[in-house]
């Protein structure tokens, strides 16, 4: 994968995506981040997409190591290094971990609140229908599980509502290793954080929450009844918001 030679790249797409120059100093990409995230977070009716363009954006001129590779080789070359993907962490993790926690720059709860929880993945079900159905319309139950917030510890996943920020990842969640495989090309690659799986947090064992372990949600058995309106489309999708796996910002369900 790495047989060719690199290419000098003059790309300049992140440095626009934070309406930077390529020589901009640290201090001035974190000011044109925080100005562009605030204003297009989605919890403030901002675009998801440019959200996360911006902590994509950031993240990478962020890391004096990864702006290096970027200004030489391009954005393909950081995409190789890890893995082909190139998805870097959550944007609201990079988010939250800017603003250092407890709500961000919206308040929300101080310290007592602590890490936001991310949001959970959007979950789509497919349902078989007729063209009969689509023709006339028609009613659908659909059975399905999900996760739901621990009632007990309310998804805090401990008896005590603390937790600690993991060592392992320093609480991103992922933990990014690297290596030179050629003079000028350095591989990096990134995995989910096996101390906290992800969460970025951990709880002691003692403190742990006896009806979820720890886990912040238990499982849920739901029907739900689906109207296929008259003269709807094929692969049409009908949304249920907020049921499908719960977290404190709640996802959707797409049919």
């Amino acid at each position: 994968m790495f047989g060719r030679s690199p290419k000098k790249s003059d790309s300049t797409k992140y440095y626009e995506i934070l309406g930077v120059s390529k020589s901009a100093s640290q201090d001035e990409l974190k000011k044109a981040y925080r100005k562009a995230a605030i204003k297009n977070h989605p919890d403030k009716g901002g675009d998801p997409e440019k959200f996360k363009e911006l902590a994509q954006a950031y993240e990478v001129l962020n890391d004096p190591e990864k702006r290096e590779i970027y200004d030489q080789y391009g954005e393909d070359a950081l995409k190789e290094g890890m893995g082909g993907g190139g998805g870097g962490h959550n944007p609201f993790d990079i988010f939250e971990s800017f603003f250092g926690g407890g709500g961000g720059p919206f308040g929300g709860g101080g310290s007592s609140r602590g890490r936001r929880q991310k949001r959970g993945e959007d979950v789509v079900h497919s349902l078989k229908v007729s063209l009969e159905d689509l023709y006339n319309g028609t009613s659908k139950k659909l059975s399905l599980s999900r996760n739901k917030l621990c009632t007990k510890c309310k998804g805090k996943g401990s008896k005590s509502g603390a937790s600690s920020t993991c060592h392992g990842c320093r609480g991103t969640g992922m933990t990014v290793s690297t290596r030179q495989i050629a003079p000028g090309m350095i591989q990096q690659m990134q995995q989910v954080c096996h101390q906290c799986r992800g969460t970025g947090e951990v709880i002691s064992e003692k403190d742990k929450c006896s009806q979820c372990k720890g886990s912040k949600v238990t499982p849920e058995k739901k029907v739900l009844e689906v109207h296929v309106e008259k003269g709807m489309q094929h692969a049409q999708r009908i949304t249920f918001q907020g049921q499908a796996d719960e977290a404190v910002s709640k996802n959707d369900l797409f049919i």
